[in-house]
């Protein structure tokens, strides 16, 4: 990897202390809401729609911190893919905060099973 581009060790040195996840995920759908253009079962499926764009992203930032691509060459860094990853996961949080208010209860009901899983196939 060329130097300054990043690394693929996390960046988490000296970093303030986070801010709470669902009263954020809270004030960032307030401000989603308050600028919505289609609402319904419309907006309910953009907003879910959004995350394939997300995904593409993280895909395109992984494409160019390997230099992938020949065109384009070394165009972005391991932080960028980070934060692409990063605005996928924000936005599956703001449709699921769509899709229910009781948002935090069905994440954390679903993380609980998912952690619970077996880790081995059933014999």
């Amino acid at each position: 990897m060329p130097p300054g581009r990043g690394t693929l060790r996390g960046m988490t040195d000296q970093l303030p202390a986070p801010a709470p996840l669902w009263p954020t995920v809270d004030e960032l759908f307030s401000r989603l809401e308050a600028t919505r253009v289609h609402s319904g079962q419309e907006g309910l499926l953009l907003r879910i729609l959004k995350l394939s764009e997300e995904v593409g992203e993280v895909a395109q930032a992984v494409i160019g911190a390997t230099g992938q691509n020949p065109r384009k060459g070394f165009s972005h860094t391991w932080d960028d893919v980070q934060a692409e990853l990063c605005d996928v996961a924000i936005t599956a949080l703001m449709a699921l905060r769509t899709l229910t208010p009781d948002a935090p209860e069905v994440f954390e009901r679903h993380l609980a099973g998912v952690r619970d899983r077996p880790q081995q196939p059933p014999a």
